[in-house]
């Protein structure tokens, strides 16, 4: 077993409640309402129901998985899959340079039952599989080398159901090395025209995560050596790295560095909506000859580059599109899961205002990114004015965090036209209160989570 391997392994299995800060605590239950929010809004999301047509019937005897909002159960790989296609497919779940750490909480939520885990035990794994995604993401900058984010999220996912599973440290290590060898997937998910897969692909690394810790605890084990061995990550893909010290070796919580939404768009699309609003406060977006905006590498990479984001054709595209964000909030004055329906981003009236956008990469704005997320404006209008904006940190960055209130009011605000008013409100405060439950409680709450309960 190698180093790192070991690291993880101990860290899974070492960490209790009972160490974690109140703030820590406080941050790991937003991140949890918040995930629930983007997947009850999602919950018929044509992902979802292929998942689902797949897994009905297929339900073990051990370790049955819990579809949540569909009172459904089946493997607990697949209920893990179904139930992290609704967690993402909004895109409006929280966001870490590197990818979606709730990503991971399909997982939990699926085996929680079958594991007897009461609500202490679900803020654990969430918070480890929380610093391991965001250390992995910041140590082997896999994104920038064209690796996609559920590399990080199947490690989470073994370490964080293992923990549920109380495996032990061998066998956390063994889950650990299955999906670290068997789940480096590309970053081409993620460009040109998008598909459902991006959409789905961590659900498929968080599947993966999930079968890793069952089989490692019926014995089976992994390649000895998955990061610091011959061809093993290291040597392929990354170079050597270290992660930064853990929570239980002395190291500092990172789980609350992760970032909200309030809009429902890529996290790059955040500033660019509340810049545009703030655009439309100062002009008719009639009166506008062109808009050049100035933004850091991956916003330009991610969402500003291609031709196909100036000429969305499918949903995955549009909410990946800057130029399609950009104009929609300056016509409408917001933006909501309703933009992305085909109706809207593929409407022929707004493109003209897209094709009036250009986006260029800006030295100012690449430098202080990430801790300071920003974006230059220069609008021209017809009459020959220029508005220069340079607008700063959007709500749900650190710099300017969303608090139980903004969360409590996006779950409002997104579950309500799903559940109705008396159940929305039942169900938010049952969550809020998730890390007091005992086991039987958990699964009470995970019931009551589905749509026709």
């Amino acid at each position: 077993m190698d180093n790192l391997t070991r690291q993880i392994a101990n860290f899974a299995y070492d960490l209790k409640y009972d160490q974690l800060p109140p703030e820590v605590i406080a941050a790991a239950t937003r991140f949890l309402v918040d995930a629930l929010a983007c997947a009850i809004a999602a919950h018929d999301c044509e992902s979802a129901r292929m998942g689902l047509r797949l897994a009905r019937g297929a339900a073990p005897a051990s370790f049955p998985g819990r579809i949540i909002c569909h009172g459904e159960t089946s493997t607990a790989e697949s209920a893990a899959f179904v139930n992290t296609t609704m967690i993402r497919n909004l895109d409006f779940n929280d966001e870490y340079p590197g990818g979606h750490p709730s990503d991971c909480l399909g997982a939990f939520l699926a085996i929680a039952e079958a594991a007897k885990a009461d609500g202490k035990q679900l803020i654990e794994s969430l918070v480890i599989a929380y610093e391991l995604f965001l250390r992995l993401s910041d140590a082997t900058g896999l994104r920038y080398k064209g690796w996609d984010q559920g590399f990080a999220a199947g490690i989470g996912v073994a370490a964080g159901v293992g923990h549920l599973l109380k495996l032990s440290r061998a066998q956390l290590a063994e889950a650990v090395s299955i999906v670290a060898v068997a789940n480096v997937p590309m970053r081409n998910t993620r460009a040109g025209e998008l598909s459902l897969w991006k959409g789905v692909a961590t659900a498929f690394a968080t599947r993966n995560g999930m079968f890793a810790a069952l089989l490692a605890g019926q014995g089976m084990t992994g390649a000895d050596k998955p990061f610091e061995g011959k061809h093993g990550l290291w040597d392929l893909i990354t170079g050597p790295f270290q992660l930064t010290p853990l929570p239980t070796e002395g190291g500092p919580y990172q789980a609350p560095a992760t970032r909200l939404k309030y809009w429902p768009v890529e996290y790059n699309g955040q500033l660019p909506a509340w810049a545009a609003l703030e655009l439309r406060g100062k002009v008719d977006w009639r009166e506008l000859r062109d808009i050049e905006l100035g933004v850091y590498t991956f916003c330009y990479t991610e969402i500003g580059s291609e031709p196909e984001k100036w000429d969305p054709k499918t949903r995955e595209t549009a909410d990946h599109s800057l130029p399609y964000i950009f104009a929609k909030v300056l016509v409408d004055g917001t933006i909501g899961v309703a933009a992305f329906e085909e109706s809207a981003y593929r409407d022929p009236s707004i493109r003209p205002l897209m094709q009036k956008i250009r986006v260029y990469l800006d030295k100012e704005v690449d430098a202080i990114y990430p801790k300071t997320v920003s974006m230059k404006i220069t609008a021209t209008q017809q009459a020959g004015g220029v508005i220069e904006l340079w607008p700063r940190d959007p709500l749900g960055h650190v710099n300017n965090p969303m608090g139980d209130e903004h969360v409590g009011s996006k779950f409002v605000q997104t579950v309500e036209p799903v559940y109705g008013k008396e159940k929305t409100a039942r169900v938010l405060a049952r969550w809020w209160e998730i890390s007091q439950l005992s086991a039987a409680e958990v699964s009470a709450a995970l019931q009551l989570l589905d749509v026709a309960h």
